[in-house]
């Protein structure tokens, strides 16, 4: 397998914060003095912040339009994005590595755009991927394979030889569906490791031992 291109995922890939996502719509809910159903978080887990509006809209009754509860809710993680969140071990060191090897990268992620600036600018990796792809954006979630093509065709590399870094594994299994190569990688997060490994060409417990994985492969 020859990679000429990389597309990553953001939370729970590249930074360490998915725990901040854990519980924003129940914290959303309450700013405007509405109790939450206790499964909220389970739903809301794999939508993207679009679907997750609508779905606040429907489900309570929220009379604001999906643009109002998005900015809401990104008001909510805002500092932790522009002021916090870290890179997980060893992906700095990674993607420099991918991008002077000549691997075209860019970022698809369900976070807006604006936070992602925020966070890779202040981590200092941001000049390593030529274009921010969200869901928002998009208009799709990672339940549809929109977003995974819509970052190739930028890239301009061929499926098969383009990358998918994702630690959730509906994400995992679109892209795959897709057809293309993934690279699983471990989070908390995600409770079907097992599952995972089983799906994905590559499995990353740790980017600081990802280069092994890139030695399976050619650039």
């Amino acid at each position: 397998m020859k990679i000429t291109g990389a597309i990553f995922d953001l939370d729970g890939t590249l930074l360490d914060s998915m725990f901040i996502w854990d519980n924003v719509g129940e914290q959303y809910l309450l700013s405007l003095g509405i109790r939450s159903k206790k499964n909220i978080n389970e739903i809301l887990k794999n939508m993207s912040l679009a679907q997750g509006a609508a779905y606040i809209q429907r489900a309570y009754g929220v009379e604001k339009t999906r643009e109002e509860i998005m900015a809401g809710v990104n008001a909510i993680v805002e500092h932790f994005y522009t002021a916090e969140v870290q890179l997980k071990d060893g992906a700095a060191e990674f993607v420099r590595y991918l991008a002077e090897n000549g691997v075209k990268m860019c970022i698809a992620t369900a976070t807006d755009e604006y936070l992602v600036e925020a966070a890779l600018d202040r981590l200092g990796i941001r000049k390593y991927f030529s274009d921010i792809f969200t869901c928002n954006g998009v208009g799709h979630g990672k339940d549809e394979p929109h977003i995974y093509e819509a970052a190739c065709r930028r890239l301009g590399t061929s499926k098969e030889n383009t990358l998918v870094f994702e630690d959730a594994i509906y994400a995992i299994q679109t892209a795959k569906a897709a057809g293309f190569p993934v690279a699983g990688v471990c989070d908390a997060a995600e409770e079907n490791q097992e599952k995972m490994q089983m799906i994905c060409d590559f499995y990353i417990t740790d980017f600081t031992r990802a280069r092994e994985i890139v030695s399976k492969i050619r650039i």
